[in-house]
């Protein structure tokens, strides 16, 4: 919520400085795979059949959810003065969609999470694995957040904190990024270097 909300504002922004709204594009990104992977260990844990039972559900019903709120704030008025003015809606992305746990289905992260507007980046045994045998039925989001939600708290009163869980997966994501953006920078100096006249 806090990131499409900032894109609004950004939006608005933009507006008042008279940018044409129609250029700009966006995506709020969730990732996927790394939910259950967290939870799941944790499930395993406990080791007890009632906690086995939620395996697997919890990344999909937080995706869902997300989609939710996109619903929802895409639906304001504050976005429709925002449409009128040009502006694309900003497009959930689904991220790290590829299965780690071979119990599940390989196309489970794609086929689960279907629905208009929507950006699925998966890597490429997942792609191939969806063109091969998924089965895409159209959208599987909208109107699942009911169950969505029943998920999660079945996670919850397994003492499992989602808050501890995405706020972990968070700073971990972040730490991730921030590496990575620190070796491009270094290989694209090296790179300068190399590239620049020698002084002589």
């Amino acid at each position: 919520r806090k990131v499409m909300d900032a894109f609004q504002t950004g939006l608005e922004k933009a507006k008042e400085r008279g940018l044409d709204l129609s250029q700009i594009h966006s995506v709020a990104s969730f990732f996927v795979s790394r939910v259950d992977t967290e939870i799941d260990k944790r499930i395993d844990g406990l080791g007890t059949d009632e906690a086995k039972a939620a395996r697997g559900k919890a990344a999909v019903a937080n995706a869902r959810l997300a989609y939710q709120a996109y619903e929802e704030l895409f639906s304001t008025d504050r976005w429709a003065a925002l449409e009128k003015a040009g502006a694309n809606k900003q497009r959930p992305l689904w991220a790290s969609t590829g299965v780690k746990d071979k119990a599940y289905s390989d196309t489970m992260y794609v086929t689960d999470l279907v629905a208009p507007n929507t950006v699925n980046t998966m890597p490429e045994a997942t792609l191939l694995a969806a063109e091969d045998h998924g089965e895409i039925t159209g959208d599987t989001v909208t109107g699942t957040y009911e169950q969505a939600q029943a998920d999660l708290d079945a996670v919850e009163k397994l003492g499992i904190s989602y808050d501890e869980v995405v706020q972990l997966l968070e700073d971990e994501g972040v730490e991730k990024f921030e590496a990575s953006w620190n070796d491009l920078l270094k290989s694209t100096e090296a790179e300068l270097k190399r590239l620049a006249p020698s002084k002589g």
